[in-house]
């Protein structure tokens, strides 16, 4: 089932194909893969078709199928397909600790951000909330980890989590990566907080104002919306 899974989505991008986008879409992405030029619709409707029309048994099965969708691609909607089947709601019982491997493997492999934002928020977020013993100690690492992909991870992947964010741990891999000079970890330390101050701005404008160490871009990001909100109460 694995093999014609992963031909039907194959056969599947190359009909929905429009190589006159596929330039742009790899222009805009910075990508050193061709695109098919499969927007995400069409790719989204592809992905539950296909999906249902070739289950995966178990979970080896579902991983293999990942993995191979993932390394073996050609064109960058393989990949964003990959990511999609990691979610299908079919599997969401096997979304557990022992899958963060997985997750750490296209993170560190994928090295960008629309491959690394998708995982951290959408599959290693829900684990962490679910399983909060078992992944804290793990993005605690990550926070700290040379790969600025997990670092990233680690800083926005409770983005979404409203009143279950574990506050703990978003000021300590925050704080982890204050001084890292890297647009991506400022931009990504300044979502995460900003996303935060929608639940809580009270505890967002505290936290920036304790720590000046911020950098201008983190700040920024962090405090847009707290002014207007303030003014508003």
């Amino acid at each position: 089932m694995t093999a014609q899974l992963i031909r039907a989505v194959r056969t599947g991008l190359a009909e929905l194909a429009q190589p006159a986008k596929a330039p742009e879409m790899q222009r805009y992405m910075k990508s050193t893969m061709p695109f098919r030029g499969v927007a995400k619709p069409a790719r989204q409707a592809l992905a539950s078709r296909v999906f249902a029309e070739y289950p995966l048994s178990d979970v080896g099965m579902w991983q293999r199928a990942v993995r191979e969708l993932w390394h073996e691609a050609e064109f960058r909607e393989e990949r964003y397909l990959a990511i999609a089947l990691t979610g299908h709601r079919a599997y969401s019982g096997w979304q557990v600790p022992e899958r963060l491997p997985l997750y750490e493997e296209l993170i560190v492999d994928g090295a960008w951000w629309d491959f690394v934002d998708e995982l951290a928020i959408h599959r290693v977020g829900p684990i962490l909330r679910a399983f909060p013993t078992e992944l804290r100690p793990a993005m605690r690492a990550w926070a700290r980890s040379p790969d600025r992909w997990k670092r990233r991870s680690a800083v926005i992947c409770q983005i979404g989590a409203k009143g279950a964010t574990d506050r703990e741990l978003l000021a300590e891999c925050v704080e982890a990566n204050t001084g890292d000079a890297d647009f991506f970890l400022r931009k990504a330390i300044g979502w995460a907080l900003r996303q935060y101050a929608r639940t809580d701005p009270e505890w967002v404008a505290g936290f920036v104002a304790a720590h000046p160490e911020l950098s201008p871009l983190s700040r920024r990001e962090a405090l847009k919306h707290l002014g207007a909100r303030r003014g508003a109460a």
